[in-house]
């Protein structure tokens, strides 16, 4: 069994909720085939940027610093990317501002194409740090009613739920 071990940095502005996103991918190949070796050897790189980022609170991640063990939908070529943000700008900057864009547009050199929504956002109570399984739970809420206040995309936000 892996034992996460969390990043957390400054907490947001925001007191009340932060931004938790969920992504998922189906690999081609192995992770350890020459195919996805410079998936995998920007995986370091990329998340220091995050760790780094404006408005990065925390990312899900093994012992090994990433999240490449840890298991979704109990499916051994999914690989899964879960982090917490102060909100929605901050994740699009980091999402398409950094060497991350650059990873984004390859994307499909490495993995399957979707047939269904990979990602999903949703506001969660700060210090809040989801699990594997509210990621699921999450997109497959997202899967079968499509953006709602209760998960969405970055493409269809909603505002952080009102504190009271």
């Amino acid at each position: 069994m892996t034992t996460l071990t969390p990043v957390d940095v400054a907490m947001s502005d925001d007191p009340a909720h932060q931004l938790a996103q969920v992504n998922i991918a189906r690999m081609l190949q192995p992770l350890d085939s020459p195919l996805l070796a410079d998936f995998v050897a920007a995986l370091a790189p990329l998340n220091a940027v995050a760790d780094a980022a404006d408005g990065f609170v925390w990312r899900l991640q093994s012992e090994d610093g990433d999240a490449t063990a840890i298991r979704v939908f109990e499916d051994d070529w999914l690989l899964v990317n879960m982090s917490v943000w102060r909100d929605p700008a901050a994740l699009d900057a980091y999402v398409y501002d950094t060497g991350h864009r650059a990873m984004l547009k390859r994307r499909r050199e490495w993995f399957e194409k979707p047939a269904e929504a990979m990602t999903a956002l949703w506001w969660v109570p700060a210090g809040h740090r989801p699990d594997a399984v509210e990621a699921e739970e999450r997109l497959t809420v997202l899967r079968a009613n499509g953006p709602t206040a209760e998960v969405f995309t970055l493409r269809q936000t909603y505002p952080a739920p009102v504190a009271g």
